[in-house]
């Protein structure tokens, strides 16, 4: 009897092969192999497992006629019809408990960072100039911080934050009676009212896209700090450049950027005379880092024993 074939279209940690080999399954891996040639072959697969090479569309799902599961090794499923696949009877799974702990470091990292003029420190020194007055920073403690999406990541962050005295975290989200030890739950009104720092721990949606606009920006009530480790296109960035120009946002830091490509490979293929994005790479107020937050080696490995769980789980 063959075994059931699970098709690799973007490259993993190898103790996921290792281990879909020992549950039974035929690895056939298709790291660089152009769309057009896989689909005339899907029908072959049981599963697929994908991170951002290409979107899963109907298209896709219908050539794949005997798939059982499609598992991202990431934290969302926004490049895959989720609806369709469903409808097909399609296990999906990804796995944001894989890098909750990467990404909740990170924005913390980036936040202390901009606060306390880290890297501005360090070029100055590089160019020789010792200026400290200059570079005097802020400190975290009896501030506001506001999470935008308590799921894995935003959890994660607010844990780090809970050992900073005097600091009041208070979060957004759709769902309801998330409060805890760690955070507190509010309307996001009272968010914006209070909040002197914003962190975006949400997925990618129509309701999420280009949730960070002028309007939005308009009513934070205090100046802030912007720090967006989740999905680029959930921050406007002309109305976001506009912000930090008149002072309204303190500083940005985005591990993600609206001009990314679907596949987060690159900003730059279409966007190198683009003016919002010259001023963010230029800007003393701005860290930016290529959608690296969930991207440690740690998480490298917990992310591939994530979705290896939950395959062996499937049965």
């Amino acid at each position: 009897m063959s075994r059931p074939k699970v098709l690799h279209i973007d490259k993993n940690h190898h103790l996921l092969l290792e281990g879909l080999e020992s549950l039974g399954y035929k690895n056939v891996l298709a790291y660089d192999t152009p769309l057009s040639i896989l689909l005339p072959k899907l029908k072959e697969y049981f599963g697929v497992v994908i991170r951002s090479r290409f979107p899963i569309n109907k298209k896709f799902i219908d050539k794949a006629s005997n798939l059982k599961f499609i598992a991202r090794v990431g934290s969302g499923l926004e490049n895959i019809d989720v609806r369709y696949a469903t409808k097909k009877n399609i296990n999906l799974l990804s796995a944001p408990e894989g890098n909750r702990n990467a990404v909740g470091e990170h924005a913390l990292g980036m936040l202390l960072c901009l606060m306390n003029k880290i890297r501005l420190g360090h070029e100055s020194i590089r160019e020789g100039v010792w200026n400290r007055e200059e570079h005097r920073g802020c400190e975290l403690e009896g501030r506001t911080v506001g999470i935008i999406g308590y799921g894995n990541t935003g959890q994660s962050f607010a844990k780090k934050l809970k050992g900073f005295n005097n600091l009041k975290v208070i979060f957004y989200d759709i769902k309801h009676n998330l409060s805890d030890d760690f955070a507190q739950q509010v309307s996001l009104e009272v968010l914006q009212e209070n909040a002197e720092i914003l962190s975006l721990h949400i997925p990618e949606s129509k309701e999420t896209s280009g949730m960070i606009n002028e309007k939005f920006i308009n009513q934070m009530q205090n100046p802030f700090w912007l720090i967006n480790t989740a999905r680029g296109k959930a921050v406007n960035t002309e109305d976001l450049v506009i912000a930090i120009k008149s002072g309204k946002i303190l500083g940005a830091g985005l591990d993600v950027l609206e001009y990314e490509s679907s596949s987060f490979y690159s900003i730059f293929n279409d966007n190198k005379k683009n003016s919002s994005l010259t001023f963010l790479k230029n800007s003393k107020q701005v860290i930016l880092t290529p959608h690296v937050g969930g991207w440690t080696l740690e998480s490298h490995k917990k992310l591939s024993e994530t979705i290896l769980d939950k395959i062996r789980a499937l049965g």
